[in-house]
């Protein structure tokens, strides 16, 4: 089932959450767990009461650390959230660990070993030429 579009207002609101949470952990957070974490991007509902937001990590070891520590800190993002927005309420925040990159890269994989298990096939024509230059010098 396809996901609607979001509306101007809709993303407007996603991308300033995303760029308020992204500076708060990169300079509030010093929590040893988290790794380096980047906010791919954040879904708020419609009446800014709840939001997800995606992360990545550099290291795939440091997910389940970083996840923890964003979690702990999330008294203190909602709370930078709403000094820096000024809404009308702050969303509630969910943390989801963003795999889009890792799943794009086992595909890529999945794709060139299915592909280097097939021989390509010889294009139209290819034989036909290559005997017609035999046997012009033949």
């Amino acid at each position: 089932m396809a996901r609607r579009p979001r509306n101007t207002r809709m993303r407007r609101v996603d991308t300033a959450l995303r760029h308020v949470l992204a500076e708060a952990i990169a300079r509030d957070l010093s929590d040893p767990r988290l790794g380096f974490v980047t906010i791919t991007h954040v879904e708020a509902t419609q009446d800014v009461r709840e939001a997800k937001v995606y992360f990545t990590t550099l290291r795939t070891r440091e997910r389940k650390g970083s996840q923890e520590a964003l979690e702990s800190a999330r008294g203190l993002l909602q709370s930078r959230l709403a000094t820096e927005l000024r809404s009308r309420s702050t969303p509630q925040l969910t943390f989801i660990y963003d795999s889009t990159q890792q799943d794009a890269v086992a595909l890529t994989r999945f794709i060139d070993e299915v592909t280097a298990d097939t021989a390509p096939a010889p294009a139209p024509g290819d034989d036909d030429e290559q005997t017609d230059i035999t046997e012009e010098h033949a």
